[in-house]
């Protein structure tokens, strides 16, 4: 689709990161849960704001769409469209971004924080890198009134700023680490369960041949024997099974394989507190809907969150007002697999056969939302990043006019 000039000069006007598709795969990477309250950072937000003397600070992390504030300072606030936000512009530098009037700056002074509550006029944002140049968000502070930060105050919300990205690495690691013992009890418990049948078959025959002494026929010792052969071989394939298992993985090898207590109820709930102000904000019904059989059955979250929640963006960003978008969630399971089936319905404007081709092939463009939503173009090529690098499947049925369907597909053992 063509733009036409005015749309060119807005698009031409959007901050976006020279390297942002490899920048939301490190926000990915990180599978953080916005529906938490991450409490983690409270002090080192509350510390930001004292060390500036602003009245607000905040901290955010911007995927491709979407600002969210996973700890703040002052003002009580969850997300934001991307588009409308300051720290969109704070990505783009590796030092620091400042605003010393928000009311008089052709970018800002429409804003409605700005215009109204809480009539903010002063920005200073950090950059969070997790690596040279990619900065998955932003710490800043904010304030009714000009604030000059000194070198040392500059210095010292820099070190908070590096705080807070090493207490993320450390976050992931340790829920690395929780996720690895919490496979470990289970491989012991199935351990012990499987090999409790063999061995006590092996005891009970034993027993036999033992208890008849003489009175053994050379053909039952021979069965007997037999038998015990099999269950003995039984036990040496579970053993390879297991050593099998904990051989080190191959990047991006294989589906889903991290242990967490989530299920389809759980998942559900989340989708639902991180969309639903989105759906209201746009004037849309939103629906999450479970299968009852299967939504108490626990799999793994590993990248739900970044997958469905990318397809949900998406499917606001192309519905009308007064629209609707429906999530339906689903286990498939039968003897040999289970998968996860993730369908985001909405009733958009749609795709032609050559907007779903350049989707899933991942050579589709920006394009603006109905509600004059900016388009950045990385949403849905990191939701084919991580189908794929999950072993999963993702099919697109549409046409103009009559919105579309989004189905993932993601193999849970």
């Amino acid at each position: 689709m063509e733009l036409n000039a005015k749309e060119e000069l807005i698009q031409s006007e959007i901050p976006i990161p020279q390297n942002e598709m490899e920048r939301i795969i490190s926000l990915s990477e990180l599978d953080m849960d916005f529906s938490d309250p991450q409490i983690q950072f409270k002090d080192l937000v509350k510390l930001a704001a004292k060390v500036a003397g602003t009245s607000i600070s905040m901290l955010n992390m911007l995927d491709s769409l979407t600002q969210w504030t996973i700890s703040n300072y002052g003002l009580d606030i969850d997300q934001m469209l991307r588009q409308d936000t300051v720290c969109q512009y704070t990505i783009m530098t590796d030092e620091h971004f400042e605003v010393n009037d928000l009311k008089s700056d052709e970018r800002f002074k429409d804003k409605n924080y700005v215009t109204g509550e809480p009539n903010v006029s002063y920005y200073y944002g950090i950059p969070l890198q997790v690596s040279k140049g990619l900065n998955i968000g932003v710490l800043c502070m904010l304030d009714q009134q000009k604030r000059v930060l000194d070198p040392e105050k500059v210095e010292l919300l820099k070190i908070i700023a590096d705080e807070i990205v090493g207490r993320l690495r450390t976050q992931k690691v340790l829920e690395s680490l929780k996720n690895r013992l919490l496979e470990s009890h289970h491989t012991q418990q199935k351990v012990a369960h499987d090999i409790r049948g063999p061995l006590g078959g092996i005891i009970g025959l034993a027993s036999i041949i033992r208890d008849q002494g003489e009175d053994n026929r050379m053909e039952e010792v021979l069965e007997f024997i037999n038998l015990i052969h099999k269950s003995g071989n039984s036990i040496l394939d579970l053993a390879e099974e297991i050593l099998s298992a904990h051989k080190p993985q191959k990047k991006n090898a294989g589906a889903v394989s991290s242990v967490n207590d989530f299920n389809l109820l759980i998942f559900k709930d989340k989708l639902e507190k991180l969309y639903k102000p989105q759906a209201v904000n746009k004037d849309i019904r939103f629906k999450v809907l479970t299968t009852s059989d299967t939504e108490s059955v626990p799999f793994s979250k590993n990248k739900l969150l970044q997958i469905a929640g990318n397809l949900i963006s998406n499917a606001m960003k192309f519905t009308p007002v007064g629209g609707e978008v429906t999530v339906k969630l689903d286990l498939l399971i039968n003897d040999l697999s289970t998968t996860l089936v993730i369908e985001v319905k909405d009733s958009g404007i749609g795709l032609d056969q050559n907007g779903i081709d350049s989707i899933l092939a991942g050579t589709s463009g920006t394009t603006d939302g109905t509600g004059g939503e900016h388009g950045y173009g990385f949403g849905l090529a990191l939701v084919k990043h991580l189908i794929e690098s999950l072993k999963g499947k993702l099919s697109i049925t549409s046409g103009i006019g009559e919105g579309a369907v989004f189905r993932v597909e993601l193999p849970q053992n």
